[in-house]
């Protein structure tokens, strides 16, 4: 990722060991308004089929919002998404960047993503954790057993 576009922070790792990108954002708010906003992607090889996003409003509150990885990756090139959360490409033929819709009962958010950073990192997540094998480190036979375990059974 390169720190040379204006609103973009170098990759780093968080304290707790998982990889993030800082972007500067837009919120479109009207076809002329904008407002700006940061957010913070995180992306944990733990919980490798979400990125969590935090939307950080100067004066405002914290936003977090768990978006599937591969949603955001494919849209960076074409509409994806259903419901909550939708992203598509404002211009595919230049991948400049891209719009995120979020939607929470009756409110929406509408945001312009710069692809290059992003994409690279989504790239940089990837190769921590490929396609298709996000799930092979489960133990079904735990998970399975976890899930089926009496809630009112008290374990040691």
């Amino acid at each position: 990722m390169s720190d040379n576009q204006p609103g973009v922070q170098a990759p780093r790792t968080s304290p707790y060991g998982t990889p993030e990108l800082i972007l500067d954002i837009e919120r479109v708010l009207d076809v002329s308004v904008r407002q700006a906003i940061r957010a913070e992607f995180r992306f944990d090889p733990e919980s490798p089929l979400i990125v969590c996003v935090e939307f950080l409003i100067k004066g405002g509150p914290r936003v977090l919002w768990r978006i599937g990885r591969d949603l955001l990756q494919q849209g960076l090139h074409s509409v994806s998404g259903l419901g909550d959360v939708q992203i598509w490409p404002t211009h595919p033929e230049e991948r400049a960047t891209a719009r995120l819709q979020l939607t929470s009962g009756d409110m929406a958010a509408l945001f312009e993503l710069p692809v290059p950073p992003l994409a690279e990192w989504l790239e940089y997540t990837y190769d921590l954790v490929p396609a298709g094998q996000e799930l092979a480190e489960i133990d079904w036979d735990v998970a399975t057993a976890h899930l089926l375990q009496d809630p009112t059974a008290q374990t040691d």
